[in-house]
């Protein structure tokens, strides 16, 4: 399961954060998102469980726990085509076609 973790205090590291989600179980991978121009975290990160109850448990148990002096929101991760409404998108799949 992939998990999405926010509001994490900028200065965590991968290793520190994979560190608090195995007291939890087993962890396949951690990725803090960083800026592609400054190289600074953004305040979230995804870690991978491949048992899916222990990440549910994780998910129980970390979210609205203060870590790294930051209260953490943690959820199940969304796939990308369920995290946002783009409307954009979504008006050019339904533009009149021109069959005439």
């Amino acid at each position: 399961m992939n998990i999405y973790v926010g509001n994490l205090n900028y200065a965590v590291t991968e290793e520190e954060l994979q560190e608090v989600f195995q007291e939890y179980g087993s962890v396949s991978s951690v990725k803090i998102i960083r800026d592609q121009h400054s190289g600074r975290a953004k305040g979230f990160a995804f870690v991978s469980m491949d048992d899916d109850s222990e990440a549910n448990n994780a998910i129980e148990k970390l979210n609205q726990t203060e870590i790294f002096g930051r209260t953490l929101k943690v959820s199940q991760a969304k796939d990308r085509g369920e995290r946002r409404d783009n409307s954009f998108n979504k008006s050019l799949d339904e533009s009149p076609s021109s069959e005439d």
